[in-house]
């Protein structure tokens, strides 16, 4: 029998109910319905190592290695976020309930607090946690690799160097919200990895969810599949990656936290990570944190990443509406919905000329995001990047650095 490619939509980093700050709405039937309007059609389950939440992964779930919510259309895989002794955060998917207790049981004693946060802490490193993971055979990558406090990248300068022995295995990694696919692909031991953007949400509705995605091509649902595509085996591979701008992510440029001047890496060196203008700490953007490892100019092989937006913020900006979820945003929203099927579709595949018969301004929007040619004023320092209208050109103030002289000494 021969069966033919298909595409599929997957973010593959959620959260349950369980998990810190989290919304108690995500739970499975609303995380099926919601994905549908979304247009995923594979998503991590989250914190499935939590015990109450692998009950309820347990009784709203059919199947094996890729599972069902009652014969919804979005399929889940089992998946967690767990972070180690040196704060560093990792993806871990696996391929049955069987495998989930098994690693449930090696971790026990790693851990204080397994049953009572979704991303538990463990008191082992990433090359052990590696180590455990392969032996219940799953897959296993850094989360949001270049983020300040919890990326991998932020501790270490390389993946042998957290690691160890299992850093060949590794086969994909977690770009997050401050990097793309052009910034990472300036680091060539990435090159050999499968990128992923995932949503790392804590809200099922699609303004958070597979707010980053990936499209991918596969055969059938299966684990094997989906492992497949981490290893881009036998022609199965990411074939597009769909995230925020990385000026988006709030710690994209290296930001003083207090007054929120922005820094040229040289300048912040020189003043020893020290604000020039009131005394605060810089936090080091991951734009920076990259160059710093750069040591090539990019990956031609790599696939097309596309910056975008939630429909929501695209509607509200295109019409100069300050709340997101007020009326006149929910009723545009729903005619794309209802006319096009998802807001995957909307944002990526449709036809701009059809989405102008829908909302003129809008089209025009995702047209232009479509087109790279979005503008934003850059976040850092825990400060999220502002979307700016068509046309708009950000202006950033970079702290002036002055050598004293030797008279002000």
């Amino acid at each position: 029998m021969i069966m033919n490619f298909f595409e599929i939509n997957a973010d593959l980093h959620i959260h349950s109910k369980y998990a810190r700050g989290v919304s108690n709405k995500m739970e499975i039937p609303v995380l099926a319905k919601q994905a549908k309007l979304k247009g995923v059609q594979l998503l991590g389950t989250g914190d499935c190592l939590h015990n109450k939440w692998l009950s309820h992964l347990k009784e709203n779930l059919k199947g094996e290695g890729i599972y069902e919510y009652n014969g919804s259309e979005t399929k889940f895989v089992l998946q967690t976020e767990v972070q180690t002794f040196d704060r560093v955060h990792h993806v871990i998917l696996l391929p049955s309930f069987s495998k989930v207790e098994e690693l449930r049981e090696k971790l026990m004693k790693y851990s204080n607090n397994l049953d009572a946060d979704g991303r538990p802490h463990l008191s082992i490193s990433g090359e052990e946690i590696a180590e455990f993971v392969f032996e219940c055979e799953g897959l296993f990558g850094p989360a949001h690799a270049f983020t300040p406090y919890f990326g991998v990248y932020a501790h270490y300068n390389s993946l042998k160097e957290c690691y160890g022995k299992y850093s060949n295995k590794i086969s994909f990694l977690e770009l997050g919200l401050s990097a793309d696919s052009h910034l990472a692909d300036k680091i060539s031991e990435l090159h050999k990895l499968t990128f992923l953007s995932n949503s790392d949400a804590h809200s099922p509705y699609p303004l958070r969810l597979a707010r980053e995605f990936n499209r991918m091509k596969i055969k059938e649902f299966t684990f094997e599949e989906l492992k497949k595509v981490m290893l881009q085996k036998d022609l199965r591979k990411v074939i597009l990656n769909c995230g925020f701008y990385p000026e988006h992510g709030k710690y994209h440029l290296s930001r003083c936290k207090n007054c929120l001047m922005f820094y040229k890496l040289e300048d912040a060196k020189k003043l020893n990570w020290k604000c020039g203008n009131c005394g605060g700490t810089i936090n080091k953007g991951v734009k920076d944190r990259i160059l710093e490892l750069s040591d090539c100019d990019g990956n031609p092989e790599r696939p097309k990443y596309i910056h975008i937006y939630p429909l929501i913020e695209i509607i509200a900006i295109a019409h100069n509406i300050k709340t997101l979820y007020s009326e006149s945003v929910s009723e545009i929203w729903e005619k794309f919905i209802k006319k096009f099927g998802n807001e995957i579709r909307v944002l990526i595949d449709v036809e701009i000329e059809k989405l102008k018969k829908i909302d003129k301004k809008v089209a025009e929007y995702i047209d232009a995001f479509r087109q790279d040619k979005i503008k934003q004023i850059p976040g850092g320092g825990g400060v999220y990047g502002k979307l700016l209208p068509l046309g708009k050109k950000p202006k950033i103030e970079f702290f002036k650095y002055r050598q004293k002289s030797l008279s002000e000494f």
